[in-house]
């Protein structure tokens, strides 16, 4: 087994609550690239969006993901468009293992019609955004994913007793 693991997949997929059900279970340390981020700047991420641009904070994904794909025995849960970034899909390819955490169109919208704290889904129209961000992701995760488990209508433990299958 590698000593470190990454999720991936859409907002709304389960990756920081799954991600820290299953460091804890390995006894790993978790990292949550959203989260590293807002720590670092002292500020939230539609802050960040909103005075540095989707490209700024795109670089400051990219430059967490490198520097936490260094440790050892983690889990590491990325924002959902970490692999939007050819440099972020190069380094996922070349790590093991990955996995793609999915679920149905229908799944996120429901998982994230409350949250006001992902900027790319302060629209008027959330479901077509999830819509097309998942038709422009989707295939991105596939690429680099090493296994692709399923989050709709499984609950957490469900999803974390699957993984620690795979490894």
């Amino acid at each position: 087994m590698s000593s470190s693991l990454v999720l991936i997949g859409p907002m709304g997929a389960g990756k920081s609550t799954i991600g820290k059900m299953l460091s804890s279970r390995l006894g790993y340390t978790f990292f949550d690239t959203d989260h590293i981020i807002e720590d670092r700047t002292g500020a939230d991420i539609p802050w960040i969006f909103d005075v540095e641009g989707e490209s700024g904070f795109r670089d400051r994904e990219s430059a967490v993901l490198e520097e936490i794909l260094q440790e050892s025995n983690s889990v590491i849960a990325t924002g959902g468009g970490i692999i939007v970034r050819e440099k972020n899909l190069k380094l996922l390819q070349n790590f093991s293992p990955v996995f793609y955490l999915s679920a149905t169109v229908d799944q996120l919208v429901e998982r994230t019609h409350k949250d006001k704290k992902r900027p790319l889904l302060q629209v008027d129209d959330p479901k077509s955004k999830i819509q097309e961000l998942y038709a422009a992701r989707d295939p991105l995760y596939r690429k680099v994913a090493d296994h692709i488990v399923t989050t709709d209508s499984r609950g957490p433990k469900h999803v974390v007793q699957t993984i620690m299958n795979l490894l």
